[in-house]
């Protein structure tokens, strides 16, 4: 098969969808790969290393979305590279429908197969391409709600951890996966007073054994969140429904009521984020003030990390990439059903119905789309 990695062009987004080492392994099994000219340097591998993998490096993405049948990214394709789409090709990255239906409405008229990194499950019941980048999310979501806090960033001037003699910040964490965890990881290690939020009882079980008496944790209900969210000084949104849009658990009245300089990092904005207030910001502009709180909605998060969140996501998604090179996507899917999982556009379908659930349109049964 051809495979084709574009330079990612999302603003301040760095990462890859192949890493040398990930092309070495798709020529070694047989598969052609082409790279767009400057697509690693983000991760600082140049096109030589590309080339050194058995990759051919070309110098524009019109040439390369037109030559492969299969493209590999990391997030969803801008209007420009959904254009270059062309039926029966196979796209393969993080997609994030549910919110965005112009997106959705362009694949549909490709006639694209387009699998999403975030539904495709593992035989644990997990999301294995999804938690990579929601781990760096979750630590990155602390950094961010720690410098944002800081006066000069729009904050109240407080400092995470506190001092002796000063109470460090309140921080409530509303959902316990694995955003969840890997921010209460770094907030209770910056010395945070911590509050996770979350509707399982079994998620705020192994959280307390995990972390022991220093984690405070909450059922979630709407008294709960309510109460909390008005009395922390920094809310990471960390609520995910697979494929589906994220529910609006913290609502403009909340806000309000929230001491000014308080801040909100949503890092469920993919999935149209948490907050009623929330709407996509970028690395170049990543804040802005609504009702007094500081609101951090950088929808690509790790790309603020390029290399780290690279290497990450490609030990995960390798394994799918060359099963799909292999056998082709329908035997790939037919073999494997939690690959098929990712599947959520084929050939002007919907396929993956919480997804079809959230933009209001009808959804393909697995088995139709597999039988063509």
């Amino acid at each position: 098969m051809r495979i084709g990695v574009p330079q990612e062009v999302k603003v301040h987004e760095y990462r890859v969808g192949l890493t040398p080492g990930s092309v070495r392994e798709a020529c070694a099994a047989g598969h052609e790969v082409l790279v767009e000219q400057g697509a690693g340097a983000g991760i600082g591998a140049d096109d030589a290393a590309y080339r050194s993998a058995g990759a051919r490096v070309v110098e524009t993405a019109a040439e390369l979305f037109a030559a492969a049948e299969m493209i590999v990214k990391v997030k969803e394709p801008v209007a420009a590279e959904r254009a270059r789409l062309r039926a029966g090709q196979l796209l393969f990255t993080y997609l994030h429908l549910a919110p965005d239906p112009a997106q959705a409405q362009d694949l549909l008229a490709s006639g694209v197969v387009a699998l999403a990194y975030e539904t495709v499950t593992s035989p644990a019941g997990g999301l294995p391409l999804l938690a990579p980048m929601s781990e760096v999310a979750g630590r990155m979501s602390v950094q961010a709600g720690a410098h944002c806090l800081e006066k000069a960033a729009g904050g109240s001037g407080l400092l995470l951890g506190g001092v002796p003699g000063v109470e460090p910040a309140r921080v409530v964490i509303l959902g316990g996966g694995v955003v969840g965890a890997n921010a209460a990881l770094v907030a209770l290690g910056m010395g945070a007073r911590v509050t996770v939020i979350d509707r399982s009882l079994e998620v705020l079980r192994r959280l307390a054994e995990r972390f022991g008496p220093q984690l405070g944790t909450r059922h979630a209900s709407r008294h709960a969140v309510a109460e909390s969210v008005i009395g922390a000084d920094l809310v990471i949104g960390a609520v995910l429904l697979p494929g589906a849009a994220a529910p609006r658990l913290i609502s403009r009245e909340m806000l309000r009521s929230m001491r000014p300089g308080s801040v909100i990092v949503d890092v469920a904005i993919d999935q149209g984020g948490c907050c009623e207030t929330s709407r996509p910001t970028t690395h170049a502009e990543p804040t802005y003030v609504e009702e007094g709180v500081v609101h951090y909605c950088v929808a690509n998060m790790p790309g603020a990390v390029a290399r780290t969140s690279t290497y990450a996501l490609n030990a995960a998604t390798l394994p799918h990439v060359l099963a799909l090179a292999n056998k082709g996507w329908r035997n790939a899917l037919a073999d494997d059903p939690h690959l098929a999982a990712g599947l959520n556009v084929c050939a002007g379908h919907i396929t993956h119905a919480g997804v079809a659930a959230a933009l209001g349109l009808p959804c393909r049964p697995l088995h139709a789309a597999l039988a063509g």
